[in-house]
């Protein structure tokens, strides 16, 4: 009789359960916490109702691609609020799973047989769902406003823009999250990230306008991997796709990933340079 009992075999059922199981805890918090929901639509619904109809005269926006005609300035900046929330959302779980990481349910999972790569990366789709729940919502109340594509399908053609800009913003928030040992560290790190994110991107004015007053600003706003996810969720809900900016979103997302991945293992990470759960086995 062997000394010591041979490790379980990890099924591909035993990674499908695991998987469902950080999935289903991640949607039953976003139902209990609706602050959390009526926060991610409040902020973007400011934005259209107040922030376009102030500007709306003065920010007049020409006809550009994906456009045929001249558009309302609210509809411009239709999708640039949709990536917002989902950037918001993307930092925000990540900053849930610093404190999950510390002393909630990740501590577990992190020391479980399961790699880590695959805890991360459900981690992750479990933030990108919540995040579709969160665009759709203010999708529908835009529609009431007369903020929509030209088409219906747009909302379906929409889908895989939103996903895949999902993963690059919630990798990127994963990656951020390996560096942080404390809740307060992270939370105020969030601010200089969102903000000269959003801005600086072509979420709120075209990018042409931006090169008529600063061609360095232009620069950085072209480089800003932020703006290929709103230009691509932009063309999208025309049916179109604009493939630099899906190029970007999918490589960067790729690039987050990995370095999330890295940052997180527990040989070559730096969760066990800072002593984190599972640095020592």
């Amino acid at each position: 009789m062997s000394r010591t009992a041979a490790p379980r075999a990890l099924t591909l059922r035993g990674y499908a359960i695991s998987l469902w199981g950080v999935v289903w805890r991640e949607g039953l918090r976003f139902v209990h916490q609706r602050g959390r929901f009526l926060s991610a639509l409040v902020r973007p619904l400011v934005w259209l109702f107040i922030f376009a109809a102030g500007f709306r005269a003065t920010l007049g926006v020409s006809i550009i691609p994906p456009y045929e005609t001249y558009v309302l300035y609210e509809v411009y900046i239709a999708p640039g609020l949709i990536a917002m929330i989902q950037l918001f959302n993307g930092l925000q779980s990540s900053l849930s799973m610093v404190y999950d990481r510390e002393v909630g349910a990740m501590r577990i999972l992190l020391v479980s047989p399961y790699p880590r790569w695959h805890l991360l990366v459900a981690k992750l789709l479990a933030g990108v769902a919540v995040s579709l729940l969160q665009v759709y919502a203010f999708l529908l109340v835009a529609w009431f406003w007369e903020v929509r594509p030209d088409s219906s399908w747009g909302y379906l053609t929409v889908l895989p823009a939103l996903v895949l800009s999902g993963l690059m913003l919630g990798a990127m928030g994963l990656a951020m999250s390996s560096l942080f040992k404390q809740l307060e560290n992270f939370a105020s790190v969030m601010n200089f990230v969102i903000f000269p994110m959003f801005f600086a991107s072509s979420a709120l004015y075209p990018l042409w306008r931006v090169q008529q007053s600063s061609v360095l600003l232009y620069d950085i706003c072209r480089f800003n991997p932020f703006t290929h996810a709103v230009e691509l969720i932009r063309f999208a809900l025309y049916g179109q796709v604009e493939w630099t900016s899906l190029a970007v979103v999918a490589g960067f997302a790729a690039a987050s990933l990995i370095a999330a991945v890295i940052a997180y293992d527990p040989s070559a990470g730096l969760t066990a340079r800072r002593g984190g759960p599972g640095g020592a086995r």
